[in-house]
């Protein structure tokens, strides 16, 4: 039973992996483009509250025993998996210093047209 255990793991372990994989591979096809990652980046957080809502919640524990392994296995493993939103003054500073420039210099225009 062990083995048939291990079996299952190993095959499950290997199918996380090629998500992963497909994950990274359409990531780097995308890159230099903010309008397909930012899809791909909506795209899986989509994905992590339909698994997280769905199937997740229901296969949660039902005894005292099980819920203990569960949370053995959140300590053990890295905590509860969340998505990171990035903050708006980490996407601003990412900004290219001209875009950030340019982007002032409309508003000081936009400013002045309504004073």
């Amino acid at each position: 039973m062990n083995d048939h255990k291990s079996i299952e793991s190993e095959k499950f372990s290997s199918q996380l992996q090629a998500i992963a994989s497909v994950v990274y591979d359409a990531a780097t096809a995308c890159e230099g483009d903010s309008v397909a990652l930012l899809a791909m980046l909506r795209q899986l957080e989509q994905l992590h509250r339909e698994i997280r809502d769905g199937v997740f919640q229901e296969s949660l524990p039902v005894n005292r025993r099980q819920l203990y392994s569960l949370l053995k296995d959140i300590e053990s493993e890295g905590g509860w998996p969340y998505i990171e939103r990035m903050r708006l003054q980490a996407f601003l500073a990412n900004l290219p210093q001209e875009a950030t420039e340019e982007n002032n210099h409309e508003v000081l225009e936009s400013d002045r047209s309504f004073g």
